[in-house]
């Protein structure tokens, strides 16, 4: 072999060497660069107080969201890692339930456990202020978690069994969210709820303001499920009190669509028409005089209280005002000018 042959073999060594070495290094630098990702994100421990903590999972919540939750409060980097693994490799939905996190689990170990409901230690029950029973019943009939022993029965037959001596459930269960061993009854759930609302019931009761218009508890409770649908907001349910506290005072109809939705039943389509208001049924307070029969939804503890202690305005009038909250007050005149003002905004926005 001549000498300039050997020479060039001997570059073409030191390039391929040289181009080893460093597409080597770019590899060693991209699993390091991969391998601190994935510890700032799938290999993380998620954050515990403690040696363990429950998460409660509710119905209808998803992993994009509950990794953003995550990522928004500082506890993981690189989201859309978490959401490709997830989608990847767990391919299945987060199942509602409140689950055991000890301390070391990584953030990839919590995404697998709560994508399988067997792995729940406890059932979460979700009961919304201001729905109503049939929408409770329905979600425990749907909650896997739940052993079913009543709430497939009939309403009477179910009220007996709960020994519940009223002849409508309507408004005796109390809205909140409570947890629940796995495979609970719906006896027991059902049970709670109630005795939880009538302790509710009976507290507001015992310290209620004189001169109501009830003639007993049940219609203050009435009384609070029509202040719970009227309003969300918490400032205003003494205020939407004292409106139709004044109004069965005085003998005026209290003229509420909450009621006359509800006694529409299923023939509700998410619209009301002036012939729904001039359609009597035994909940439609624009035909009859007083309460009606029966509580139209749950009322929460807050709205029985307002129903207990109305405010001392002398407003007979309220409306919405378009953009939250509602306008109240004491004349037809005003309130038929609150009317025209929310028209105005209503008109506005459907512009937009």
């Amino acid at each position: 072999m001549s000498a300039s042959k050997s020479k060039a073999k001997k570059n073409n060594t030191a390039k391929f060497s040289s181009l080893f070495k460093g597409i080597a290094f770019v590899l060693i630098g991209l699993a390091l660069i991969l391998a601190l990702v994935l510890k700032s994100s799938l290999w993380k421990d998620y954050p515990v107080d403690g040696q363990k903590q429950l998460l409660a999972i509710g119905s209808g919540e998803t992993y994009s969201g509950f990794i953003d939750r995550l990522a928004k409060e500082k506890q993981v980097s690189f989201p859309i890692i978490l959401k490709l693994y997830q989608r990847i490799l767990i391919h299945d939905t987060m199942k509602a339930g409140v689950y055991e996190v000890r301390q070391g689990m990584s953030i990839r170990q919590v995404l697998d456990m709560i994508s399988n409901a067997e792995n729940a230690q406890m059932n979460r029950i979700l009961v919304i202020e201001g729905t109503t029973f049939k929408q409770l019943i329905d979600a425990l009939k749907k909650d896997d978690l739940v052993t079913k022993e009543v709430s497939h029965l009939p309403m009477a037959q179910l009220l007996k069994e709960l020994n519940i001596p009223f002849s409508h459930p309507e408004g005796l269960f109390a809205p909140d969210t409570y947890f629940f061993a796995k495979g609970e009854t719906d006896r027991k759930i059902l049970t709670n709820l109630y005795q939880r609302q009538m302790k509710a019931l009976d507290q507001a009761w015992e310290k209620r303001v004189t001169d109501l218009p009830y003639q007993n508890k049940y219609e203050a409770l009435i009384m609070a499920s029509i202040i719970e649908k009227e309003t969300s907001v918490d400032s205003e349910l003494e205020q939407v009190s004292g409106v139709f506290v004044r109004r069965l005072k005085i003998g005026m109809r209290l003229q509420t669509d909450p009621t006359v939705i509800y006694g529409m039943g299923d023939a509700y389509n998410g619209n009301i028409t002036r012939k729904d208001l001039r359609t009597p049924t035994p909940y439609n307070t624009y035909t009859m005089s007083g309460l009606p029969p029966t509580p139209i939804a749950l009322p929460s503890k807050k709205a029985i209280e307002a129903a207990m202690h109305p405010d001392n305005s002398d407003n007979l009038y309220f409306v919405a005002t378009g953009n939250g909250g509602h306008t109240f007050t004491t004349n037809l005149n005003d309130h038929n000018k609150a009317v025209q003002e929310y028209l105005t905004i209503l008109r506005s926005k459907n512009k937009e």
